[in-house]
């Protein structure tokens, strides 16, 4: 199969579903002519035209409510907020309008919009461009949210994603973009071409929302991640000779809660490693619900591995990340409790 990166695999996924389905459209800041800031939607507006690929103005509740007018009326928009950090004034009509919208009119109307958001960091793009707000979505029922680790998984994800009748999140990891990201540096690693790109198949496939995918096999200890840390994960368990169960939970809601609860029922322990910030982070809903399933299978407390109690600190960004080292810790210190 061809070997594309994430932002190949995610361009793939729209020129895909444009070309079978002229519902869809794909609009936001700088998307049409320039590509996006990203390059993700390069070329798709000299492929489909003005009026399917466009620009938008820097009104991402604009953006995000335009987007909910043409759902309601048919169309299958594919928006790009270009920093998940910029979507908080649609934040609004994200979780009164989107996510309401089936419910509201008693299933009259759905909303198929998917809003593409680059997350997290890596970029050095301080406070105001490298958030993680995957809890803020998760937190409303009507959302669904999506989390790819891979290019394979990105193109079948967002398929999915514009082919589903209701409102989806869709966040893209930017340390992921260029290529699988090494897991084993607590720093950034370059050249990105060192890396193997990912093997996205041509044509049209999808990847079902709410399918976690087991990335290693283990029998000691459960560690659940999401995007990035997906690779740290890999990396710490490598790194500290842990027979460690790394789950890659690909959509955070749905979440796969069947896989989830038969690997910790089997290991009997749980770390979660996320970069977002660890108060209410949704670390804390998995914690909550593996205790909730797994209370007599536990032989020690689930930990959490996660981003700071703090805002955004720019010049420490790879410290501010959890890292192999960290997570190593916390596989260690949960073998040991």
């Amino acid at each position: 199969m061809p070997r594309r990166t994430m932002i190949e695999a995610i361009r793939d996924a729209m020129d895909v579903s444009m070309g079978l389905d002229d519902k869809v459209v794909v609009f936001g800041e700088d998307v049409g002519f320039f590509g996006g800031v990203f390059r993700c939607t390069q070329g798709l507006q000299a492929k489909y035209g003005k009026s399917r690929c466009f620009d938008a103005p820097i009104n991402e509740s604009g953006i995000v409510g335009s987007a909910i007018g043409m759902a309601a009326y048919g169309l299958k928009p594919c928006v790009e907020i270009q920093f998940a950090d910029y979507m908080y004034p649609a934040y609004d009509q994200l979780t009164q309008e989107a996510a309401r919208l089936r419910y509201r009119s008693n299933g009259d109307f759905t909303c198929p919009i998917v809003v593409r958001m680059p997350t997290g960091g890596g970029i050095f793009g301080g406070q105001t461009h490298s958030q993680s707000p995957e809890a803020l979505f998760t937190h409303v029922s009507g959302l669904k949210t999506v989390v790819p680790s891979n290019p394979h998984d990105a193109k079948g994800l967002l398929i999915a994603a514009i082919e589903d009748p209701d409102p989806v999140i869709f966040l893209e990891p930017k340390r992921l973009y260029n290529g699988p990201f090494d897991g084993h540096h607590d720093r950034p690693v370059t050249p990105w071409s060192k890396h193997e790109l990912g093997e996205v198949a041509d044509g049209h496939y999808t990847v079902p929302l709410g399918k976690a995918a087991i990335r290693r096999a283990g029998s000691a200890v459960t560690v659940l991640a999401y995007g990035t840390m997906v690779y740290v994960a890999l990396a710490a368990a490598e790194e500290t000779g842990v027979d460690a169960e790394v789950i890659d939970l690909r959509t955070l809601l749905p979440l796969d809660l069947d896989t989830i609860v038969a690997s910790v029922r089997k290991t009997g322990r749980c770390v979660v490693v996320h970069e977002a910030t660890l108060t209410s982070g949704f670390g804390a809903e998995l914690s909550a619900l593996v205790q909730e399933n797994c209370f007599y299978h536990l032989e020690a407390p689930v930990a959490r591995v996660a981003g700071w109690d703090t805002p955004y600190p720019h010049a420490q960004e790879w410290d501010y990340f959890p890292g192999p080292a960290r997570v190593g810790r916390a596989l260690l210190e949960t073998l040991e409790a």
